[in-house]
């Protein structure tokens, strides 16, 4: 079957040589366009001309486009942020850890140089933990006797005292706090000598001055250090400085409220410094009881022999009794001897009878 046209619509060449001809004449313009570029103008004409239609048409790819970049986008920088804020709270923690390793390290190399130039023998301890107990300031640290701890050793810190002490087992030791309410120590103000004691202040971790007479010499930052008065803690040590002063006109005594300048409860190492005083220890001489009633003579007899044979056995003489008085001479007994008659120079007896007896 033909489905060619009638010959009555034919008109002009076939579709065939006009594509033949066509293609020919494109070949043409490139080849004069490449050799001798005249149909720049033309381009550039039709380049103006179809800028408008190729935007237009390029507006849907673009927004395609757009849209995929900012789902692509937001997706990656959820991701991004939430990666970012991960490394950040790490990268808190590593600094927060570095600064608290670098407060530590420093704590530690004061308290080393401390101990290198400290005269009297220390101990580096740690805390284990604070005493449960809400009615008392202790701490417990990880040194015990078998350390060479004992009860009463000052434990301070690189800044000063940080209390004392209180009770030790084999492996951990007590610490009662300088601030606790029934620690006290003797100080005195480093400016101008003035002595007093330092008690546990009602404030927490306060401390106060007490009995201090109301024209006292204190003033508002002198420092406090250690008296040594006491036998327990060595002189100088820094305690506290003075906070405020409260003086009243209708009492004698002046109100004296300290700071410490140890880290109290802030410190995780410390130092427990083997303080032995020269004091001698103290005598227990339990008092004899009073002789009461008839038997204050016997006893008094008892205790003077006890006394005596205490002494005859550490070798000490018993002190001389007394000398006895000497005798009274005995009276003269009477002689009725008659006395020697006188006689001359030959010797005859002289008649010494009175004149008047002879009458």
């Amino acid at each position: 079957m033909d489905y060619s046209p009638p010959p009555l619509f034919k008109q002009g060449p076939s579709a065939t040589a006009r594509l033949v001809a066509l293609l020919a004449l494109a070949l043409a313009l490139l080849v004069i366009d490449a050799r001798m570029s005249v149909l720049g103008v033309v381009r550039q004409v039709v380049s103006v001309v179809l800028y408008p239609v190729e935007r237009l048409v390029l507006i849907p790819r673009d927004t395609v486009r757009a849209a995929l970049d900012y789902t692509q986008s937001s997706t990656k920088l959820a991701a991004d942020n939430r990666n970012l804020r991960e490394s950040a709270v790490a990268q808190a923690q590593q600094s927060l850890r570095a600064s608290q390793l670098e407060a530590e390290n420093r704590n530690l190399r004061t308290l080393l140089n401390l101990k290198q130039h400290a005269a009297i023998p220390t101990i580096g301890a740690e805390v284990l933990y604070e005493a449960r107990d809400p009615y008392t300031q202790r701490i417990v640290i990880d040194r015990g006797s078998k350390d060479g701890v004992r009860a009463g050793y000052p434990v301070i810190d690189d800044r000063g005292v940080v209390g004392q002490v209180t009770r030790v087992s084999l492996f951990e030791s007590q610490v009662t706090l300088l601030t606790d309410k029934d620690q006290a120590i003797p100080v005195e103000v480093v400016r101008n000598g003035l002595r007093s004691v330092a008690f546990g202040g009602a404030r927490p971790g306060a401390l106060d001055l007490r009995f201090m007479a109301a024209s006292a010499d204190l003033q508002q930052g002198d420092l406090l250090v250690t008296s040594g008065l006491d036998g327990v803690y060595p002189a100088g040590l820094p305690v506290a400085r003075i906070a405020q002063i409260e003086r009243k006109a209708d009492t004698a005594f002046s109100r004296v409220i300290c700071e410490p300048v140890a880290g109290i409860r802030s410190n995780r190492h410390l130092l427990i410094v083997k303080y032995e005083s020269g004091f001698p220890p103290p005598i227990d001489v339990a008092p004899a009881p009073a002789a009461k009633g008839k038997n204050a003579a016997r006893d008094a007899r008892e205790e003077k022999d006890r006394a005596a044979r205490a002494a005859a056995e550490a070798n000490v003489p018993a002190p001389a009794p007394a000398p006895a008085p000497a005798p009274a001479p005995a009276p003269a007994a009477e002689d009725n001897t008659p006395p020697p008659r006188p006689t001359d120079a030959d010797g005859n007896p002289l008649d010494t009878a009175d004149p008047a007896a002879k009458r």
